[in-house]
């Protein structure tokens, strides 16, 4: 509602106004503009002032859009953990979807290393899945910078796996279309199948869970992406020829 850029350029009273806002957000959304001015010591030209600095041509407008705001930042019933997995795996436990899985991670055993991409929380679980690539002896990395140069021959039999819930992460797309300019071999896990990301891979894992939001904050499960990275990289592992360090004590 209220950006930085607007907030820079505040006067001693449009902070007056602006922290009154903040503290009694439900009261202001049906306060006439004198009501306001008296609760905050200021004339009404001022609230309209103010109301101009935010992007509005007057309080009216000002109060609809704080009406949205409040609408958008409410509060909303989250599904539980145990209701995700459930759904995730009615959707996904199937023969068509187990195939998609181990020729996926068939693909990942023949490459010479893995690089994972993704931002956000998607990008933490890049770099979760880097680390557990790595322990189970197929070398991975997690490449954080989205303009981190992609270029050299080392590239060219590489495993990519891109993480994007929506699948049009502008910066993921970016990447991916360097790597796959190489010859990189795309694995996507993503929301929805119907998604650029998807529809640019060698291979691609959907998990088809609700999307949830809470207020501009995509709050949208993570789980069946744990889960899909592990089964990956088992299946991988046990796809990988017979090596001498493979056993428990490393011999």
């Amino acid at each position: 509602m209220f950006t930085p850029e607007q907030i820079a350029q505040f006067s001693e009273l449009d902070y007056a106004i602006y922290d009154y806002v903040m503290k009694h957000p439900h009261e202001v959304a049906y306060m006439r503009i004198r009501e306001l001015a008296e609760a905050v010591h200021v004339s009404p030209p001022t609230v309209l002032r103010f109301c101009k600095k935010v992007g509005c041509e007057g309080f009216s407008e000002f109060k609809t859009k704080w009406k949205l705001y409040l609408r958008e930042t409410k509060r909303t019933a989250i599904i539980s953990s145990q209701e995700v997995l459930k759904e995730f795996f009615e959707r996904t436990l199937t023969a068509d979807y187990e195939r998609a899985i181990v020729d996926a991670a068939a693909a990942i055993a023949q490459a010479d290393h893995v690089i994972f991409v993704g931002s956000g929380s998607s990008g933490i679980l890049a770099e979760y899945g880097s680390r557990y690539f790595s322990a189970l002896q197929k070398f991975s990395v997690y490449i954080k910078d989205p303009f981190f140069p992609i270029y050299g021959h080392y590239f060219h039999n590489c495993a990519v796996i891109a993480l994007s819930v929506s699948g049009e992460t502008p910066h993921t797309l970016a990447q991916v279309h360097r790597f796959k300019e190489k010859g990189g071999t795309i694995i996507s896990i993503t929301n929805r199948k119907h998604c650029s990301l998807a529809n640019i891979s060698d291979y691609n894992l959907t998990y088809y869970a609700t999307a949830e939001r809470i207020g501009q904050t995509d709050v949208t499960t993570q789980l069946p992406v744990v889960y899909l990275l592990e089964r990956l990289a088992k299946e991988m592992y046990r796809l990988l020829p017979a090596q001498t360090d493979r056993g428990p004590s490393g011999r």
